[in-house]
């Protein structure tokens, strides 16, 4: 989407490159509770792939703009993201021992997942297998 803005005070037209918000909001969300979690995964309509990740985590910081590029495209399945430190609860119930970790989950259940830092086929390879599932 394309805006224009206008500088009152320099009196000068801004040109500025924009995303709704709309269009986004449906495909990525940053978790903040055990509830939004339940909420936003759990009951979801969609495949969801949960990023648990660190800000510190510098593999974390490669794999979670990956993960939105892959995921970009796909209408499908939805990108769920949460800070372990400020999610024990979560961190504790499935299980994270170390991040970046990454579930997959449909129907409220995981289905898959992988740990650490890993290569753009084996994430595409668990969009696929989301994709033709939920298909079937």
């Amino acid at each position: 989407m394309l805006r224009i803005f206008r500088n009152a005070i320099l009196d000068k037209r801004i040109t500025r490159k924009t995303f709704s918000f709309s269009a986004i909001a449906a495909k990525r969300y940053v978790i903040k509770d055990h509830y939004e979690f339940d909420q936003k995964v759990i009951n979801s309509d969609n495949p969801v792939i949960v990023n648990f990740h660190a800000e510190w985590c510098d593999p974390c910081k490669i794999l979670t703009p990956k993960m939105t590029e892959l995921l970009e495209p796909s209408e499908e399945i939805d990108l769920a993201i949460v800070d372990v430190d400020d999610n024990a609860e979560l961190v504790h119930t499935f299980e994270v021992k170390a991040v970046p970790a990454i579930l997959a989950f449909r129907n409220g259940v995981v289905v898959d997942k992988f740990i650490g830092l890993v290569d753009a086929n084996m994430i595409e390879n668990l969009i696929g297998k989301l994709t033709k599932k939920k298909a079937t």
